[in-house]
């Protein structure tokens, strides 16, 4: 199969802006001016230090969190008079979703049939053959159709990851958040969870943002990055991102050394050394 007949364009369709958006926390401003566009399709990783309100932003997205100033519309509609056609269409994967105890009794099939429960069918079951269409398909995409009815506190830490992204897929939902989904997986299973996500984007037609740490992995898949410190401060591609000397001004780092970084062993001035004695 040639895949890149299969490979699906972006658009220039939003279907998430923010404008202006400040949101406080506990008193404290953690965003301001947060102006933001994300197309149908694209791949957006966001960075930044601790605190940097990456969390934030999502849970604002999301609603969980209200702005005190400025908008979010998600598919031209606002959060601040949320519709549940909308909200169907967003799936979150949060940093603890992949941590659950090892003696929880579920298997992987399982807890991706939780992603096709919604209000609509919560007390009355309603299209049973397209629930299940839904969660075969999840299953296959993330690639543990042998491992579908084992319980999910045998699996790898990676397996465990690509079960809550099945979980999310089985959702059926065109825009995915995920908050640092790395974090605690080995360099292989990292490689195999970003091809993942890559081909959600490309071939899937999923919109995907991603919260993480891990520059390395975001300049080497995402086609966006967006490097977040209370606002934006960077947006684009990653070729065009900041170096670290770069990333320090762009921060308001200064160099201490003044431009001169002493060596181990370096031979000091005579006056350097007397004020040392």
């Amino acid at each position: 199969m040639n895949s890149s007949k299969n490979r699906i364009l972006l658009t220039q369709y939003p279907i998430l802006k923010t404008n202006n958006l400040c949101v406080s926390r506990s008193g404290k401003q953690i965003l301001h001016d947060v102006n933001l566009s994300v197309n149908s399709g694209e791949f957006v990783g966001i960075v930044g230090p601790n605190g940097s309100g990456k969390s934030t932003l999502l849970l604002t997205i999301l609603g969980v969190l209200q702005s005190q100033k400025g908008t979010v519309e998600i598919y031209g509609k606002s959060t601040k008079h949320p519709t549940r056609e909308v909200y169907e269409k967003i799936s979150w994967v949060s940093q603890a979703a992949a941590n659950l105890p090892k003696e929880i009794r579920i298997t992987v099939r399982e807890l991706v049939q939780l992603g096709t429960v919604k209000l609509s069918n919560l007390l009355f079951e309603t299209d049973k053959q397209r629930r299940r269409e839904l969660v075969d398909n999840a299953i296959k995409i993330v690639g543990l159709e042998s491992v579908q009815n084992v319980s999910i506190g045998r699996l790898s830490g990676g397996q465990r990851q690509r079960a809550v992204i099945a979980r999310a897929l089985a959702t059926d939902a065109e825009l995915i958040l995920l908050d640092e989904p790395l974090v605690g997986i080995d360099r292989e299973t990292r490689n195999d969870f970003l091809k993942l996500l890559d081909d959600l984007s490309h071939n899937q037609g999923k919109t995907i943002i991603m919260i993480s740490h891990d520059l390395a992995a975001i300049r080497q898949t995402a086609h966006r990055i967006i490097y977040l410190e209370e606002t934006i401060r960077f947006d684009g591609i990653p070729p065009d991102f900041p170096n670290l000397q770069e990333l320090a001004i762009l921060r308001g780092i200064k160099d201490v050394h003044g431009g001169h970084h002493p060596i181990i062993g370096e031979c000091c001035d005579e006056n350097e050394i007397k004020e040392s004695e």
